[in-house]
């Protein structure tokens, strides 16, 4: 297994994980269980930890679709620009889940307001996660491309004999 193949297996892992965790939680807070919102923290714990390896294949994943017709060096550049905050906004995440956990265990009277920020953060976590992953799967899958990227790709295409150019 090489890096593009553990990257393309593990990058939903934090998309789908943020989001689950969000939903442990919102139970959490409906039926008011400190365990249940534990398991959320953990969880997200978890996506940051699983987040790593995503990040850090990203760049060997690029290097292997580079030269294919119909990648464009455009999306790739959005792509990892939204990987750079999304990757950042995971491990503030992570690392605030496991402060709260330690407050919490401490009986530490911060713990409460500290769910509460992890919960909000986990809101933009997930959106910029989620934002990550459309963007990555635009390169490869021009079904979901919008009509500008598309077409952009299309006439890099076409200018360059169906390579498309590195900027």
């Amino acid at each position: 297994m090489d890096a593009t193949h553990l990257h393309l297996l593990l990058n939903h892992f934090p998309i789908i994980g943020s989001l689950l965790g969000v939903g442990v939680m919102a139970y959490g807070y409906i039926t008011s269980s400190e365990q249940v919102k534990k398991v959320a923290l953990w969880t997200w714990a978890a996506m940051a930890v699983i987040a790593i390896p995503v990040f850090l294949t990203g760049e060997p994943a690029e290097e292997s679709v580079e030269g294919i017709a119909s990648v464009s060096e455009s999306l790739i550049e959005e792509h990892e620009d939204a990987a750079s905050v999304a990757i950042w906004l995971m491990e503030a995440l992570g690392l605030l889940s496991l402060v709260t956990l330690i407050a919490g265990w401490s009986k530490i009277a911060l713990s409460r307001p500290l769910v509460l920020v992890a919960t909000v953060l986990s809101l933009v976590t997930f959106g910029a996660m989620a934002r990550t992953g459309y963007l990555g799967g635009q390169i490869r899958h021009s079904e979901i491309r919008s009509g500008v990227a598309a077409a952009g790709v299309e006439a890099n295409g076409a200018e360059s004999g169906g390579e498309v150019e590195d900027d």
